[in-house]
């Protein structure tokens, strides 16, 4: 017979996170999440600027297609397919950034070509980026407040769409389910790190219009270098704390239970129903 595979699972779970038997701490969420992006922000930096330059590049030949930008942006129906297109090239490769958060707060290392690594997997992260991107417009539509709970609930389901295998819909359902327990400290977390994001344009919006504008540009991408790997850590801590990442891996389990510190369990199953790093 072969030899069971060995799974660690770390954090919560599915079923744990539906019925909101989690908690989120945000000052320990943010500090941590600090600590690992001190630690590894260069592999999501690298994977960000892969996906802001590949959009602007699928945005400009769409642009030029349809007449020009200015075109375009005078055309409603034209801007929402440049967006669709955007979303369609774009996320396969964000998704990986997403992961690499994932990995980080299960105390594992990520590398750029992880940006790369769920190519297989595209189809179904298009579709769930497309689904939530048009859930949380609708919710802006109609007020400003279904838009943030949209928005809020269902930041994770990505993750769920490549850790947990699911089908977009059951992701986004599953999501909202399970976040709507904790919305208040999600609220929080996201309001702080939008904060954040604003204190970061004060120098540039202050400077923009002087001699001293390309130092402005300068404190702005250098704060953000931070700022954007740290996002991205929150939403990997949070995924963990809510639903657990089951990692099946041959690196020892004391190994795990040393650079996290959360729940470690040990078991036999199937590769299929993990994540593999």
């Amino acid at each position: 017979m072969p030899e069971k595979i060995s799974i660690v699972q770390i954090g919560g779970s599915i079923d744990r996170a539906l019925k909101g038997d989690y908690k989120i701490d945000v000052k320990a969420t943010l500090t941590e999440a600090w600590q690992l992006t001190l630690k590894s922000r260069v592999a999501i930096n690298l994977g960000l600027l892969f996906s802001l330059l590949l959009g602007m590049l699928v945005s400009f030949v769409i642009s030029n297609y349809l007449g020009g930008i200015e075109a375009v942006l005078a055309d409603r129906q034209a801007s929402m397919l440049v967006n669709v297109v955007v979303t369609i090239a774009v996320w396969p490769f964000i998704a990986g950034v997403e992961m690499m958060g994932v990995l980080h707060a299960v105390g594992m290392k990520s590398h750029v070509k992880m940006t790369f690594g769920f190519l297989n997997r595209a189809s179904w992260i298009v579709l769930c980026a497309l689904f939530t991107s048009l859930l949380t417009s609708i919710g802006f539509q109609l007020f400003v407040l279904p838009g943030l709970f949209l928005a809020i609930t269902l930041s994770l389901t990505i993750p769920l769409v490549i850790e947990k295998k699911m089908m977009p819909i059951k992701a986004v359902v599953v999501s909202i389910q399970a976040l709507r327990f904790q919305i208040l400290p999600l609220f929080l977390l996201h309001f702080i790190l939008l904060m954040s994001l604003v204190m970061l344009l004060f120098p540039f919006a202050l400077l923009i219009e002087t001699s001293v504008a390309p130092l402005g540009i300068l404190c702005f991408l250098f704060g953000f270098t931070y700022l954007a790997p740290l996002f991205y850590n929150v939403k990997g801590i949070l995924y963990r704390e809510i639903f657990g990442v089951s990692i099946a891996t041959d690196k020892a389990i004391d190994e795990l239970e040393r650079t996290t510190n959360t729940s470690v369990s040990k078991s036999g199953s199937d590769p299929d129903d993990t994540f593999t790093a």
